[in-house]
């Protein structure tokens, strides 16, 4: 009988950030019974978007779960851009109030760009002011862009010492692929930073150690693009047709990755599945990112997360 060949590990990021969200939840508990200081996040909705609610209603359940502080602000889609910033303005002041998420996309009347800026860099808790972006950049302490930190969690937990290893990230974005540079750069990893256009592209990704895709694509990255036994990092999230033709017709779709899931699984050591990947540890980094910023508003040193 021949042997069926081996298959990635797959990494579980929902198993992961299930421990994180305790690990926050523990610390936070610690931070207010020594201090008196509840960590408490503000999450800032404009208009009716579906999807939008859902997220937002999840966060706030999820902050709840974890013993901190959640406030929501649901704002009419009419609503316009200078209430918005004195929204923002009240909670920059509100000292019980560490974090401040503003849901995208904003409607169109609303300069989003504005709006972020607005945010104090301290309770930028998403990680995308361009104060904690520099931060990141030159190595000081600030807040991290959520799913690039997850990221960063699930490769050290899976490998240890990163140090040495070449990393390819596919895709130049401000909210992932460059802090996610910058994060492996700060780990002394040989980062490259690729993309649509880069030449060559399935050449440099096999000679990756560690592959991060977030370039937005179904699929795009194909099996024979990896090297044998890398570690691969999914962070896309697309929806395709389903695989049943009948439910294809109905309009069903399906939720891919980046990464040609099937054919990857034949080569890599490592990947992370879409969905139970990447995806869960970006509101258990939120959390964790709240965390951090009540202890350094307090002038307490947070406590490790890591696991």
């Amino acid at each position: 009988m021949t042997a069926e060949p081996a298959r990635a590990t797959l990494i579980d990021g929902k198993a992961f950030a299930a421990g994180l969200l305790e690990r926050v939840a523990a610390a936070a508990a610690r931070l207010e019974a020594a201090h008196r200081i509840k960590p408490g996040l503000a999450v800032v909705i404009v208009g009716e978007d579906p999807a939008s609610q859902i997220y937002v209603r999840n966060k706030g359940e999820t902050t709840l779960r974890a013993g901190l502080r959640s406030d929501t602000h649901k704002l009419p889609q009419e609503t316009d851009q200078e209430t918005l910033l004195n929204l923002i303005a009240a909670l920059n002041a509100d000292s019980g109030i560490h974090g401040i998420l503003v849901q995208l996309p904003l409607p169109g009347h609303i300069d989003a760009a504005a709006v972020l800026g607005a945010i104090d860099p301290d309770k930028d808790v998403d990680g995308f002011h361009v104060v904690n972006a520099g931060r990141l950049a030159v190595g000081l302490p600030g807040l991290v862009p959520c799913t690039p930190l997850g990221c960063l969690m699930l490769l050290k937990a899976e490998l240890g010492d990163l140090s040495g290893l070449n990393a390819v990230i596919v895709g130049r974005s401000n909210i992932v692929g460059k802090p996610m540079a910058q994060l492996l750069l700060g780990e002394s990893c040989t980062v490259t930073i690729a993309h649509s256009r880069t030449r060559d592209l399935p050449a440099l990704c096999r000679t990756a150690d560690i592959l991060v895709a977030a370039v937005g694509r179904a699929e795009m990255i194909r099996g024979d693009w990896i090297r044998p036994g890398a570690t691969v990092i999914d962070v896309g999230i697309n929806r395709v047709p389903s695989r049943d033709p009948e439910k294809a017709a109905q309009g069903k779709t399906r939720v891919v990755g980046d990464v040609a899931f099937d054919e990857a699984t034949a080569v890599a050591g490592r990947i992370t599945p879409v969905p139970g990947g990447v995806g869960p540890m970006t509101i258990a980094c939120l959390l964790a990112n709240t965390y951090t910023a009540a202890c350094r508003a307090a002038g307490v040193d947070p406590e490790p997360l890591d696991a």
